[in-house]
């Protein structure tokens, strides 16, 4: 249990429900086992309410008032209240808490009291900009001041005929970043209705605009900016995020201009108890090198699912994966029909791709009671309104703090007590953050990394810019993009004229431009016996992602590659769900081109360098769900290059002499510090694993001595490997507890272990790994 200073301890003579129903799966729990790390209990907080600002239209304070809400919480009116003066503001807390009144209020009093103002709403998913729209168009449906709004979703699935009325007479447009970036914006003449009475722009779910996605958001939301100035109008941005860390900041670097931060969380919540869970590691089964393997995340959750669904508490459990999701819920129905039968129907699953009528009646099952337990991807994390939760159980570190409290916000809604379970994967990260639960639990959160100025990205959105409107020279100066412009211009894609820079004749770049996928050309996902597109995935990324043999899954389906031709752009699947999932194997190189930032402690240095990375695929592993090994295949796959980012720091071999780490086992201790890094650079940057990669060497050519690198793998770098130098003394003193917190012996997948690792995982050297750590934290102060 815990003893940790930072946790609120509960009344243990007035135990909770969420208490209660720990209890009851601990006894539920095999004999033998202790999978409970720690334990908080965080009490309720009461409601901070404010009274309806002075500004507020009338008709809109009565339609709120008719929807139930009487005062809005203290939030939800100071963001309100900056944005109605005219400062672009986020607001930054928690799930539930009515981020959405705090846009809904001044955007509505402005179209109330302004018969010609016009609104943008942006969102991250169409689910998400539905749910919005459908909560304005209730809100609006009675008040005359807002009959002329016509609030209308233009995304993707939109008709013809649709979007032509919207263009011709809604006042407040939902739409995403996709189509503001493919239609909004370069046909923006024909949207001169919008733009010159343009008075808000709501980002919603802002903190999920992170990485090279984030940063091609970041310059497409300064294009709408620069053509709003173009027809007279000045937008406030009205940002919405879960709790992180910096909002402020991070929503001036995504709009490009100053933004006030609202953080001070007014609205109420029941008592929360939240427990951390590390399944045991099994002795019957071993991974790689005999490696030993933990319970599958997936597989506890399913029991525990199980047990709180007996217990009658309505629960949902979050899976990283549809096939996980599914078989989640699978195994829960399997126990259930063992011991009770009658509540198997009871339980489903639950994930992106359904039709939204699916969508919104498994929702309303869900709150009405009628199902009891959900396995369900992330599809439930961003703004779907479920209340009356018991509990939520997370299976495996969601790759964000922001994602995890998102997702265990859903447990209480109504304000009475709640369980939130995390269970953890074989991952350091997890390890982790199952023994050091105030990097949950405490605040700060990660910041929202983005990276505008990525080369890689900047290029092909000022090409687009400058189709859209002529690029002065203040502007590129603003953007710092002269050389990025002059190589463009030395390819004929665009050239400078006395008045600005002018995309060249036949220049179309904005279907080019994939701000989802990646940068560079992609390849497409296509079942052989139908020619259906399953998707994409960009072309540096499919070697290992989609290379013949892999496992693919799309909407809940599993696929099986047959071939991928990369020079065709093309790799084609058949559907099969085979037992075990697969993981590619690389060989990487990496030479360093440029030292931009440095710092020295002695024998060790540390520096944020750019790098030129090669990879090469050469193999690939089937894994059973239990984590263990099947099998290995070898590939031969074409190398790819990457310029990207990196973080380094370097060692002096008299210092490992020093702490006892000889010449035979640097290899493996080195290699075994990457890898643990890798796992947690996610705690401080808003990066998946995959997102990073690493290489180790007890001697570099380019630096003489043993070096541990780790890069961004988006060309150009993405931001994630900066913030791992600003924050060097937090990263890797997080590695070093995660790894030391492991009750391996030498070394697994909870530690040091890699799934990618192009060498097989070997050599390793887990105790070398501590060792080294701690050297490094001392020689740098930490």
């Amino acid at each position: 249990m815990t003893g940790s200073p930072f946790l609120h301890s509960g009344d243990a003579t007035a135990p909770t429900y969420g208490r209660e129903l720990l209890d009851r799966l601990l006894a539920g729990t095999p004999t033998g086992e202790s999978p409970l790390t720690h334990v908080a209990e965080i009490p309720a907080r009461p409601a901070h309410h404010s009274d309806w600002p002075q500004w507020a239209h009338e008709e809109v304070v009565r339609a709120f008032r008719t929807q139930g809400v009487e005062r809005p919480w203290h939030h939800q009116a100071s963001a309100a209240d900056i944005a109605a003066g005219g400062e672009n503001v986020v607001v930054s807390t928690g799930t539930a808490s009515g981020k959405s009144i705090a846009y809904q209020l001044p955007v509505l009093s402005a179209l109330a009291d302004d018969p010609q103002a016009t609104a943008l709403y942006l969102s991250p998913t169409k689910a998400l900009g539905a749910d919005q729209l459908r909560a304005v168009t209730e809100l609006t449906s009675d008040i005359d001041a807002l009959s002329s709004v016509c609030a209308c979703a233009y995304d993707g699935d939109t008709s013809t005929e649709i979007r032509q009325w919207t263009r011709r007479h809604s006042r407040w447009i939902f739409t995403n970043p996709d189509m503001l970036h493919l239609s909004l914006l370069p046909a923006h003449a024909r949207w001169a209705r919008l733009w010159r009475r343009l008075r808000y722009v709501v980002v919603d779910e802002c903190h999920s605009y992170r990485g090279v996605f984030g940063s091609h958001v970041a310059l497409i939301l300064r294009r709408l900016r620069r053509v709003a100035r173009r027809y007279g109008a000045d937008p406030v941005f009205v940002l919405a995020s879960a709790t992180t860390a910096e909002p402020g900041a991070a929503a001036s670097r995504l709009i490009g201009a100053p933004c006030r931060e609202v953080t001070e969380d007014g609205s109420p919540h029941g008592p929360r108890t939240v427990a951390m869970w590390e399944p045991p590691l099994l002795r019957e089964l071993t991974g790689e090198h005999g490696a030993p393997v933990r319970r599958a995340a997936g597989t506890e959750a399913a029991r525990l699912l199980a047990d709180l669904v007996v217990e009658g508490a309505r629960t949902l459990a979050f899976v990283r994966s549809r096939h996980g999701a599914e078989l989640t819920a699978m195994g829960a129905r399997r126990l259930l029909a063992e011991a009770a039968p009658d509540l198997v129907d009871r339980v489903a699953a639950y994930r992106a791709g359904y039709l939204a009528e699916d969508r919104r009646d498994l929702e309303a099952a869900l709150s009405d009671g009628r199902l009891l337990g959900v396995a369900s991807t992330n599809a439930l994390e961003l703004g779907v309104d479920i209340a009356g939760l018991d509990a939520v159980i997370v299976a495996g570190f969601p790759g964000t703090v922001a994602s995890f409290r998102q997702q265990g916000g859903r447990a209480g809604r109504r304000g009475q007590g709640s369980l939130v379970v995390l269970v953890a994967r074989d991952d350091p990260l997890d390890t982790y953050l199952v023994h050091h639960p105030e990097a949950l639990l405490d605040r700060p959160v990660e910041a929202t990394v983005t990276d505008p100025n990525n080369p890689y990205v900047l290029g092909p959105q000022l090409l687009c810019a400058a189709s859209e409107l002529p690029l002065s020279d203040a502007e590129v100066e603003e953007f710092g993009a002269l050389d990025v412009l002059t190589a463009l211009a030395e390819q004929g894609l665009i050239r400078r004229r006395p008045h600005g820079w002018f995309v060249t004749p036949g220049t179309q770049p904005h279907g080019d431009v994939e701000i989802r996928g990646g940068i560079g050309h992609q390849v497409s996902i296509v079942e052989g016996d139908t020619g259906r597109m399953l998707g994409t995935v960009d072309a540096a990324r499919a070697p290992a992602t989609v290379h013949p043999g892999a496992v693919h899954l799309h909407q809940g389906e599993t696929f099986v590659v047959d071939e991928l031709y990369l020079e065709d752009g093309i790799a084609l699947v058949h559907a099969e769900d085979p037992e075990w999932s697969t993981s590619a194997r690389e060989i990487t190189d990496i030479c360093c081109v440029s030292v931009d930032e440095h710092r020295e402690f002695g024998p060790v240095t540390v520096a944020s360098v750019g790098v030129e990375v090669t990879h090469r695929v050469v193999g690939y592993l089937r894994r059973l769900p239990s984590g263990e090994v099947l099998d290995q295949f070898p590939l031969d796959m074409p190398e790819h290059t990457l310029d990207t980012r990196a973080v380094m720091y370097t060692i002096d071999p008299d210092l490992l002499d020093l702490i006892g780490v000889t010449p035979d086992r640097v290899p493996g201790a080195l290699h075994a510090a990457e890898h643990a890094a890798i796992g947690l650079l996610p705690l401080l940057a808003t990066c998946d694993r995959g997102d990073i990669g690493g290489v180790s060497t007890d001697l570099h050519p380019d630096t003489g001595l043993p070096t541990v690198f780790v890069y961004d793998g988006q060309p150009g770098g993405a931001g994630f490997a900066e913030r791992g130098y600003h924050r060097i003394t937090k990263w890797l003193t997080a590695t070093r507890d995660a790894v030391a917190a492991c009750e391996c012996a030498a070394g697994c997948p909870s530690c040091v272990y890699s799934p990618k690792c192009g060498n097989g995982n070997d050599p390793l050297d887990k105790a070398g790994a501590v060792a080294v750590l701690d050297a490094v934290l001392a020689a740098i102060g930490g």
